[in-house]
């Protein structure tokens, strides 16, 4: 590959710069969209884990869950644009460095983790549900979702694939007591043909005996 070739990669794979946070304003924007209100049965199925409880958002984007989670609620993305976004909107959002750079950050009783494991480099995936734990009280639920087949191909900046199965594994790895696994909103087999399948796992942090 040439030196254009891999700098056109690189670009292509970023998830930090300004561009990519264009990108999803743009998406989320999409009049279809909104006319539809697509977003709706994805925002039940969240709520229905995690309604109620002060939930970090990890990966949180430009808020597209965040809008819809209780008070108390925040988000921590790597991309500095699109947490300076979240705050125009008036949610609580941090860049990485700047949550773990605060000694007495308050514990959560939820962790959603939407769409972010596959934009991870190979093998990082559970470092990444391991490095937010702290953050999390006993007993706080943990809800990680990834797209499936057609979905995965439909983002250039996705790396990696992740099914129920590697979920629920990164789960055991962090000693994470999975209690739910699904497909969502439709079977499993629908997620080769349909872009918006995703594979559900929702784990919670053990209590102290």
């Amino acid at each position: 590959m040439s030196e254009s070739e891999n700098s056109s990669e690189k670009q292509r794979r970023d998830t930090t710069d300004t561009e990519y946070t264009a990108r999803l304003k743009e998406l989320q924007g999409a009049r279809w969209k909104r006319v539809l209100n697509v977003q709706a049965p994805y925002q039940w199925n969240i709520r229905r884990f995690l309604g109620g409880r002060r939930v970090l958002d990890v990966g949180c984007g430009i808020g597209r869950n965040l809008r819809n989670l209780p008070d108390g609620s925040a988000g921590v993305d790597h991309n500095e644009h699109s947490v300076e976004f979240c705050r125009s909107l008036g949610f609580e959002a941090y860049t990485s460095s700047e949550f773990h750079a605060e000694p007495d950050r308050r514990r959560f009783d939820g962790m959603l983790m939407a769409h972010l494991l596959e934009h991870l480099p190979a093998g990082e995936a559970s470092g990444i549900v391991a490095e937010y734990l702290p953050y999390l009280t006993p007993g706080a639920t943990i809800m990680l979702i990834c797209p499936q087949e057609r979905g995965f191909a439909s983002d250039p900046t996705h790396t990696v694939f992740l099914d129920g199965d590697d979920l629920e594994s990164i789960c055991a790895d962090n000693g994470l007591v999975v209690s739910r696994s699904l497909s969502f909103p439709f079977p499993r087999w629908m997620g080769k043909p349909f872009v918006y399948n995703e594979s559900v796992v929702i784990a919670e942090v053990p209590r102290p005996l």
